[in-house]
């Protein structure tokens, strides 16, 4: 597969985002100390995101900011993955990647991550992260103007995203 990629460097796949996202379930002072955590962790300022329905028995109002999510591209990815992977001691699961080449881990307490301390008055947050892997060619199917299909041959699949994984990042798939 490597050899493959070095041949066609169209074939090789390439991070095109890292979505960082906590979920709070309340609006106020959590989510406001969420987004500073975030804001810590990334360097960016993250954006609120609306509940999309009313929820009565968690107190959830539609329209309500409940969460904060952050996206980061190219070198701020690789960056922040390189800091959070050790959390989860460099080890995937093969439930965590989809069958279009994207993988999704979760951290239970933003503590865990070196570097970061402890703050009462903040408290501890979990968070989602979201990685999407592309090609090069991709952008034809997601422009505005004369968007075209993209072959299947084109389309990125698990193990390869495992295999670029491993080989980029150091992780062991288990």
């Amino acid at each position: 597969m490597l050899k493959r990629w070095e041949e066609n460097p169209m074939l090789k796949p390439k991070i095109e985002k890292v979505v960082v996202n906590i979920s709070v379930g309340k609006s106020g002072e959590p989510l406001e100390k969420a987004v500073k955590v975030l804001k810590d962790l990334t360097g960016q300022n993250p954006c609120k995101r609306k509940a999309k329905q009313t929820i009565r028995n968690f107190g959830i109002r539609k329209g309500e900011p409940i969460a904060c999510i952050v996206t980061l591209r190219k070198q701020r990815a690789m960056e922040f993955l390189k800091k959070v992977l050790p959390v989860v001691d460099n080890k995937l699961s093969k439930n965590c990647f989809d069958k279009y080449g994207n993988f999704s881990f979760g951290i239970k307490e933003h503590i865990e991550i070196p570097g970061v301390k402890y703050d009462p008055e903040i408290g501890i947050f979990g968070m989602d992260v979201c990685v999407s892997l592309s090609r090069p060619g991709y952008r034809v199917k997601k422009r505005r103007r004369e968007k075209a299909k993209i072959g299947s041959k084109h389309l990125l699949t698990p193990k390869e995203t495992m295999i670029l994984v491993k080989d980029s990042l150091g992780i062991e798939i288990v």
